[in-house]
């Protein structure tokens, strides 16, 4: 599969042509938009290698997120930083190329943080490797964490190793009845006064919290911060995942997705969106609003030292990311140009 995909890409890379990367194309209408012959990645899959004891899994790119989950599961770990997968079949490949993580990305870390090596196509063909399967490796640059996020620009992720986490052995999720300024506030108090929180959503009013650990501290912490307890909380925190909350079906308007800083008040913002709420214990915002808010929205998220994007709906590439600062516009075109000279691969 290696030697096709690379024959591939040095032909399209003779003539001048363009490629698309594609697994399952569950993550699609967040990447940018690709042209020309596409480069199927789900036929190259499975475990290449997975070692519990070792807290190290290497997976191909064509492997189904759900099926290395379940192994993972089976032994007692988890991918720590609960990918999205927006799709029964969604691959490894597209979780690292799209770079999202889930509900416990604050408290665990991102998914480039779990990120131990990867091996990638470049627009030549080259075969490369990156990184290894330990949890130190200090041999030359980071490049694998670089990749993490790159959205099939720089190349074609074949295989990649991610450090494993064991699953909580107890877990509980309250809910306040609060506005959303009270709701920021309480997460970043609670949050530094070391809960075990692994989760934090706030929705039509209310505030869910999410605790995860050992079941003395879960339900130490649970005593402590009272609420309401909630019932099958593992379906409500996956659907909030997938997006498959009534926030996120609901709207017509383009989905706003706003990085902030977690303490960043409520205020102006909410005066330019339809609806909005509040997830990762206030450092990211969802939003829905008209083209036309957008402009003073990403005002708002420059000023709070964050961005914003259109995560669904966007009429183009240009309105769905933030034009970037002249100096790392000049950064990622060297990138661009190191991994992919002959501009095979889509664009950011």
């Amino acid at each position: 599969m290696i030697d096709v995909w690379q024959a591939q890409i040095k032909a399209a890379a003779a003539k001048g042509e363009k490629l698309a990367i594609r697994g399952s194309g569950s993550k699609t209408f967040c990447s940018p938009a690709a042209t020309g012959d596409v480069i199927d990645t789900s036929e190259h899959a499975g475990i290449v290698e997975y070692e519990p004891n070792e807290l190290v899994i290497v997976v191909r790119c064509g492997a189904r997120i759900a099926d290395v989950e379940k192994t993972m599961a089976d032994a007692g770990q988890m991918l720590a930083f609960e990918p999205p997968h927006f799709g029964e079949s969604a691959t490894i490949g597209g979780m690292v190329a799209s770079g999202l993580s889930g509900p416990r990305r604050p408290y665990a870390g991102a998914l480039r943080d779990f990120v131990l090596g990867c091996k990638v196509l470049d627009g030549k063909g080259d075969h490369l490797s990156f990184g290894g399967k330990v949890m130190k490796n200090v041999a030359g640059f980071d490049v694998s964490r670089l990749l993490t996020g790159s959205q099939g620009t720089l190349g074609v992720i074949t295989e990649a190793a991610f450090k494993c986490l064991p699953l909580p052995k107890a877990q509980r999720t309250l809910v306040f009845e609060l506005d959303a300024q009270a709701a920021i506030e309480r997460m970043n108090r609670w949050y530094a006064e070391a809960n075990p929180i692994t989760a934090t959503a706030w929705v039509g009013g209310k505030l869910y919290v999410r605790l995860a650990g050992a079941e003395p501290a879960v339900k130490s912490a649970a005593t402590n911060l009272g609420g309401e307890a909630f019932a099958n909380d593992a379906d409500w925190w996956r659907n909030w995942r997938e997006q498959k909350h009534v926030f996120f079906t609901a709207g017509q308007s383009p989905l706003i997705r706003v990085a902030c800083k977690s303490t960043a008040a409520w205020g102006d913002l909410a005066n330019n969106a339809d609806l909005q709420t509040i997830d990762w214990g206030g450092a990211q915002r969802w939003l829905r609003c008209s083209s036309t808010a957008l402009p003073a929205v990403r005002e708002w998220a420059r000023a709070q030292g964050g961005h914003a994007s259109v995560f669904r709906g966007a009429a183009s590439d240009q309105e769905r990311v933030a034009t970037l600062q002249p100096a790392l516009a000049d950064v990622q075109t060297k990138i661009k140009a190191g991994f992919d000279p002959y501009n095979v691969f889509p664009s950011l």
